[in-house]
């Protein structure tokens, strides 16, 4: 596929690079798996909890 530079979603565009992959044996196949898996963890663990917008840090 191609690589869209410039105001594409950073999101879609790291889709379309997952998909672009091709393992070689089913080892690598989940190393790839658990690469995204990891990514999207940590990206839960980023984001704020709601009941955090409601109170004040003072």
């Amino acid at each position: 596929m191609t690589k869209v530079k410039g105001k594409a979603d950073k999101n879609l565009s790291n889709v379309v690079e997952d998909l672009d992959r091709n393992p070689v044996n089913s080892h690598q196949a989940q190393q790839l798996q658990q690469d995204t898996n990891d990514r999207r963890h940590q990206d839960q663990l980023n984001h704020d909890e709601p009941t955090d917008l409601f109170h004040s840090r003072s």
